[in-house]
């Protein structure tokens, strides 16, 4: 059985703006790098990772970088199909800059946006790698709140119809013969109790 460890990304100052950051290289803020230690020191204490594989995009690389230092382990690779869905020509604004210039349907106009499924699609692709490539390994994988989201309904789409991912949060798939299992969803136990000053 290969087990794998989804975590999405510690928090930006674009997070906290609610602007669209899809492909755009946005670092962590003072706050998500804290997020990413307090996941890291959960990591180090509770059971073993064999690699740490993550989406090349900044936030997403740092979040793993910091995970990898504490727990002694190299990022094995940076894999584009892990990056957030491409926003178009969303990326950078607020829902009120989006209503603004394009109205309140701004939804049901081509503005270049990546589909849902074809996030799905090669997020899962990926993941199936993953499972041919490290059986019965255990991989931490740093990516992105939308693509965990659309990819999770996708594999399970029984138990998600719906989902929200915090930052930093870790969700648990495991896949025995093919079939997939998530006995673990969004879980950011780690930050309970902490106080993170901006």
């Amino acid at each position: 059985m290969t087990t794998i460890g989804i975590v999405r990304h510690g928090i930006t100052e674009w997070n906290v703006l609610g602007i669209a950051q899809g492909n755009s290289n946005i670092p962590l803020n003072k706050t998500g790098r804290e997020q990413a230690i307090a996941l890291s020191e959960r990591l180090a204490a509770e059971e073993e990772w064999d690699l740490i594989i993550a989406s090349d995009l900044e936030r997403a690389k740092e979040t793993a970088e910091i995970i990898g230092a504490k727990l002694g382990l190299p990022i094995s690779h940076f894999d584009t199909r892990l990056r957030e869905m491409n926003g178009g020509e969303i990326e950078g604004t607020t829902e009120d800059d989006r209503v603004a210039k394009w109205g309140a349907d701004w939804r049901s106009l081509d503005l270049g946006m990546e589909t849902r499924e074809a996030v799905a699609e090669r997020a899962t692709a990926a993941l199936q790698d993953i499972v041919k490539d490290y059986p019965g390994k255990r991989v931490l994988v740093v990516s992105h709140g939308g693509l965990i989201g659309l990819t999770l309904r996708s594999l399970l789409p029984e138990q998600f119809k719906k989902t929200l991912l915090d930052n930093t949060s870790i969700t648990i798939l495991k896949n025995l013969e093919g079939a997939w299992q998530c006995p673990l969803y969004n879980c950011t136990r780690h930050l309970e109790g902490k106080v993170f000053v901006q």
